[in-house]
Parts: C-alpha cells; structure tokens; sequence
C-alpha cells in the first residue's frame, strides 16, 4: 500500500490529545496571570502592597515551581502521564481558587471587618495587612506552584509518546502556545471579571476573578478522563497512525530496543552528571526569567511608565496585541522540521539551528524603552517580538531533551529543565521588584532613563543578550549530536 494510502486512512489522535495539551497548557497561564493582572489595581490599595511585595509573592512562586519540578518529573515517570496530569491540574486548580480566601484571612488576623476597613488603615496597621497579606498570598501561591510543576513534563512526555521525533518540535510549538493564548485572553477577561464582581459587590473584585479562572481546570480534568490513553492502548488509535508514532522505535535494531526496555529509569542524581543535561539546564536558565519577566511585570510596566491602568482599555488592548505577536511562535516550531527536510541534517543540529536564529531576535529589546519615548505602542510590539522568539526558543529547547535522552528520562529531564526555568524566574522577580523600588526611591538613572523607567530599561537590556548567552553555553557543551545511551 502507498504511503499516500497509508496517510489517508490514518487516524488523528494524536491532535486532539495536543490539543488537550494546548487547553491545559492555556489554563495554566491564566491561573498564573489572574495576580498580575490584578495586584496593581485590586489587590495593593487593599492590602498595601509595594512593589517589593508583591515580587516576593512571585519570586516564592517560582522558587517553589523550580523545587517542584525536580521532583515532578519523576513523580510524572512513576503515576504515567493520565493519573499524573490529572492531580497535577487538580492541586493547581485548587491553589488558584483558595487565592480568594487571602482576603478573608488577612481580616481574621489583623482584626478588620472588611476590605474597606482594610484598604482606610495607615500606618502600623496598614504594614500588618501588607506583611500578613503577604504570608497568605504566598502559601496559595506554593500550593499552585506545587500543582502548575507538573504541566510541562506531563504535556512533553505525551508528546513524546504520541509523536515522532520529526514532528515533536511542531506538537511542542502548538501545545506550547497555550502559554500565549492563556497570556492574550487574561487581559481581556481577568481586569473585567474583577471590576465587574466589584462594581455589584462582590467582595473586591479579584477574589471571583481567580475562583472562575481555577474552575477551569477541574473542567478539562473530566475530558481527560475519557480522552487519553496511551498509543498502543487508544481505542481511537488505527495501526496506520500507531505505525507513524512509533516510527522511530521501528527503525531501531531489535536488540537496541530490548536493551532499552531492560533499563532501569535514570535518576535525578545521574541526569546531573550529564553534560547534556546541563546544556539544557543552563540555556533554560539564562532565558526562561525573559518570559517570566513580561508576564508578570508587563501590566506594571504600563501603569509604572504609561499610567495605565489593567482594566483600562488601551492597556487591555496592548497587553492583546503584546501576547498575539507571541503567536508567530508557531512557526519557530516548523523551522526545524523545514531545516531537517532540506538539509537532511539530524533533530539536534536542525534545532541548534533554528535556535541560533530565534536568539537574535531579542536584540530588538535595546530599543524597546528608547522608541516607548514616541509611541508607547513601539515597546509593545518589540517586547511581543521578543516573546515570539523566546516561545520558539522555549519550544525546541523542550524537544532537545527528547533528541537528546530516552524514553525512560524525558519527563526526569523536563522537570529539571522547567526548576532551572523557575530559579530563572525567582531570580529576576525578586531582583526586579527591588530594583524598581530602589530605581524609584532614588531616582536612579541609566542610559537618559530616570526612576522606574531606568529600572525597566535595565532589565530589558539583559533580556535582549540572555538568549545568545544561553545558546554559546549549549554549543559549547554539547557541540554535536550525543544523545544519551
């Protein structure tokens, strides 16, 4: 039978099961942006926030998220990727909605009867709400965090067992743009839901906007249920598209895959010894703090330099615009298949590739404060430049992970991959929440910047260069094709 026969009668399962990767990989970044759509607005007049405070709730998130993932992969190896996508979605889903409670307990504590008291307080009172605040938002934000770990070696492992090694960048790209699409909806949902439940009494406004968010996930866990299943187990799934997923497996020696089948799962500690794993750790950690540091600050940022507001319109609209630039990523996932086809070169060096190329569109960064000067629109649109490339970066340094290491050590890997993306995050919340309060206390200045503005800039001048710093790193490391045997 002709391979165009043999295409025609294949079923397509594997595209909906990325597609429930993509959904849940959405869902995930709107749990994580409900605070930071919310905090400048909603929640600091409330609870008395500083710029410091609130990145130290997102600095602990993403240390938390880093530390989790270390043991998520493995916890991910060892429940399979039904059970534990399942409760990984489910703790995350119910830290996103105990958020609401902060509110309620910081009154129960301080002693207040309700958020109007909360928000008239000065003085030592006014500290006690924003230390207590504090204490509460970070302890939900460790149960998301906890849960949220295991999305991506969960959602990289199923691509793994439902696409070849040609395709996973592709699968990666599209279940990756969820983190996108999640970033390009909150904007026009969250800031209405808060000043909607607001305006007709609802608590203040942010506490519904996070329980309707986090109620999404419970309803894409009882899709899961009755959707997945494995390749060889997949009732849905015919011999012709069970043949082109395993395709690889296929072409390997007979011997090679029993050897393999009879190999025990690599641990954490013999992951680390690996060049290859630090080659992937280190360019995860050089740039994964870029996209933390938009998704977290980009709503400030507009209201720090702009005065815009998170649920004025034109912020609303910018943020849109910002996250549906992010959207070419898709493309940075077909580069590689499209460099393998022409070349013929291997997956890794295809990849290495096309990441080389994604690394110099972040350059385009040193001008995003200067050119804010004209339009404040310029910045948008470069800093959504930026966020493309870094998704296109982001999804093939995933699937290097899977050119690089079997089967058995993917989800171990990925895991480690996403703590070193976490420490990243960590790192540049809590420094930048530090800086913009120092840069506005004393008026710092850098480059004809002064105040917050000099501080943005500052950070937008390491975002632009992380990316080829990230890529030396890996070349060096690893500068030809070795996967792990």
């Amino acid at each position: 039978m002709s391979a165009k026969n043999i295409q025609n009668k294949m079923s397509n399962v594997r595209w909906l099961i990325c597609i429930m990767l993509f959904l849940a990989t959405t869902v995930n970044y709107l749990d994580r942006q409900v605070l930071s759509l919310t905090w400048k607005d909603f929640i600091a007049p409330e609870f008395h926030w500083s710029d410091s405070d609130y990145g130290n709730v997102a600095a602990i998130f993403s240390i938390v998220y880093a530390i989790a993932n270390i043991f998520s992969g493995r916890i991910i190896d060892w429940l399979g990727t039904k059970r534990g996508y399942l409760w990984a979605i489910g703790i995350w889903s119910a830290g996103a909605c105990l958020h609401a409670l902060c509110g309620w307990a910081t009154e129960q504590v301080v002693g207040l009867d309700n958020a109007v008291d909360m928000v008239g307080a000065v003085g030592e009172t006014a500290s006690m709400i924003a230390m207590v605040s504090v204490y509460f938002f970070i302890a939900v934000r460790i149960v998301l965090a906890c849960g949220e770990a295991g999305n991506f070696p969960s959602a990289v492992k199923v691509t793994a067992e439902y696409f070849p090694q040609k395709d996973r960048a592709f699968a990666t790209s599209i279940f990756n743009a969820g983190s996108t699409v999640g970033a390009l909806i909150a904007p026009l949902t969250i800031p209405v839901l808060a000043r909607y439940f607001k305006n007709i009494g609802v608590g203040n406004g942010w506490e519904m906007a996070f329980i309707i968010i986090g109620g999404l996930g419970f309803i894409w866990m009882a899709f899961w249920v009755f959707i997945y299943d494995k390749p060889t187990e997949h009732k849905h799934v015919n011999a012709a598209e069970l043949a082109y997923i395993q395709q690889d497996q296929l072409n390997k020696p007979a011997d090679e895959k029993k050897e393999e089948e009879n190999l025990p799962k690599l641990t954490v500690l013999e992951c680390l010894k690996l060049r290859q794993t630090w080659a992937i750790l280190i360019g995860k950690f050089v740039t994964d703090g870029v996209w933390w540091f938009f998704l977290f600050w980009t709503p400030a940022y507009l209201s720090d330099v702009y005065g815009l507001a998170s649920d004025n319109p034109t912020a609303q609209m910018l943020i849109f615009v910002l996250y549906g630039i992010t959207m070419l990523s898709l493309y940075g996932g077909k580069l590689p298949t499209i460099i393998i086809n022409r070349t013929g070169w291997n997956a890794y060096k295809s990849r290495m590739r096309a990441m080389l190329i994604f690394a110099l569109f972040p350059l385009l960064g040193l001008f995003a404060q200067p050119l804010g000067n004209f339009s404040y629109w310029l910045p948008i649109i470069l800093i959504g430049l930026v966020g493309a490339a870094h998704q296109s970066w982001s999804a093939n340094l995933y699937s290097v992970g899977s050119d690089l290491f079997p089967h058995r050590a993917i989800a171990t890997v990925t895991g480690l991959n996403s703590a070193a993306g976490g420490l990243s995050s960590f790192l540049i919340n809590i420094g930048s929440g530090k800086l913009f309060d120092y840069a506005d206390a004393t008026q710092l200045t850098f480059l004809g910047f002064q105040g917050k503005p000099a501080g943005y800039f500052i950070i937008f001048c390491y975002c632009s260069v992380a990316y080829l710093i990230g890529w030396c790193c890996m070349k060096l490391l690893v500068p030809k094709y070795k996967p792990v045997v």
